[in-house]
């Protein structure tokens, strides 16, 4: 199976995805950087696709439990380190769910394990081969 994704280059420093089922991404760049800040850089959409991959784990776990998710939340921190050329390198992230006191006790252990199971992070742990070319 092949998920194929169409980027258009808007003007300025935006760029969007078109994905196969119609829906949009739309990335823009610091002022800083030339962009306007209109919408997230694409690495605020890695980190973000991160955190929302074990937030949707965790609520699938509770739903299965009819267990509510209205008091939980998740904070991920993001680590930076200067590599050895002077740039600033992703080094660590760490993630921590917050449950509200009458969490089931009997499942604390276990929705840690299946916030682990995020797709996203399994991506990164078994990276994919990358290719660009001339089309």
């Amino acid at each position: 199976m092949t998920e194929e994704i169409i980027v258009t280059l808007d003007g300025g420093r935006k760029v969007t995805a078109h994905l196969n089922n119609g829906r949009q991404v739309t990335t823009d760049q610091p002022v800083a950087e030339g962009g306007t800040e209109t919408a997230p850089t694409p690495f605020d959409f890695f980190l973000a696709s991160l955190a929302t991959c074990a937030g949707v784990y965790v609520t699938d776990f509770c739903s299965h439990r009819n267990i509510p998710t209205d008091a939980i939340t998740l904070t991920q921190s993001a680590e930076f380190t200067v590599d050895d050329k002077g740039k600033h390198v992703l080094s660590a992230v760490s993630l921590r769910i917050h449950l509200p006191n009458d969490f089931p006790e009997k499942y604390r252990e276990a929705i840690v394990r299946v916030a682990e199971l995020c797709a996203v992070k399994k991506a990164i742990l078994h990276p994919p081969q990358f290719s660009v070319e001339l089309g």
